[in-house]
């Protein structure tokens, strides 16, 4: 998340071109979206569970970030891709993201169900519904997104899960009682998807990533280079680590 801000920052000051980053997470790690009270979080469980927190810039509920590739694109306000409002830069991303899957043989949909993006909805968890935008296979939300929008320019981030449990969240969530619980879990199965359910079979991070880059490029017209993270970025990560993304008053706000 420090890097993904670091780059923003860079990008604003253009210092960095606009950048796609693919990305995984160890160990898993729980993250919450940026008005998601810690509330929703049983940190014992977390903790007993070995896996991490953090709270993200963008919007959204709760996501644990375990088998899954993670994509972020960052960019100034003018660049094609963020261009226009919130919905508009979000249906041109979605195609993009469309286009991934088509490669990987998933006849997936644009979720147009919806008319909000980054909703407070009622449930914890990211996945238990789709947004606008959103990428959809028979109904069930397979790519959750989110986007900031800040003075530097456009932040979306989002998951693709490639295989597991996708009801592993649920126990490091806190509810007020078992037949909550109960229901959160049951709505969650019925509204999500990870994409060796869809397969039948697992496929390496690496060939989906891969595929991301050629479906961006072919279905949006970029030309993507691969790059480093810049020396002022590397800088300002160990400050945004250090200052924000590991601090209490940020992770754990009760809002």
């Amino acid at each position: 998340m420090a890097a993904d801000e670091a780059i923003l920052e860079s990008v604003g000051l253009n210092e960095s071109p606009p950048t796609i980053r693919l990305y995984a997470w160890d160990p898993p790690c729980l993250s919450l979206g940026f008005a998601q009270s810690i509330n929703d979080v049983d940190l014992d469980a977390l903790a007993d569970n070995g896996w991490g927190l953090v709270r993200r810039m963008t919007g959204g509920k709760a996501i644990l970030h375990a088998d899954e590739l993670t994509y972020s694109i960052i960019a100034p306000h003018q660049e094609y891709l963020v261009s226009g409002n919130l919905l508009e830069s979000y249906h041109r991303i979605a195609k993009g993201l469309l286009k991934t899957l088509e490669l990987l043989g998933v006849d997936a949909e644009i979720n147009t169900s919806h008319n909000q993006v980054n909703s407070n909805r009622s449930g914890a968890i990211c996945f238990e519904v789709p947004s606008a935008f959103e990428i959809t296979f028979q109904g069930k939300k397979l790519i959750g997104s989110a986007q900031a929008r800040r003075k530097q320019g456009v932040l979306q981030h989002g998951s693709l899960p490639l295989n597991g449990d996708l009801g592993r969240i649920i126990k490091i969530l806190s509810f007020s009682d078992n037949n909550i619980r109960d229901e959160s879990i049951a709505r969650l199965m019925d509204h999500a998807i990870n994409l060796e359910m869809i397969t039948g079979f697992s496929m390496e991070r690496e060939t989906v990533a891969r595929t991301f880059i050629n479906a961006f490029q072919s279905e949006l017209g970029l030309k993507l280079l691969p790059g480093e993270l810049a020396l002022k970025e590397k800088e300002r990560i160990t400050e945004l680590i250090r200052s924000k993304y590991t601090h209490s008053v940020w992770t754990e706000r009760v809002t």
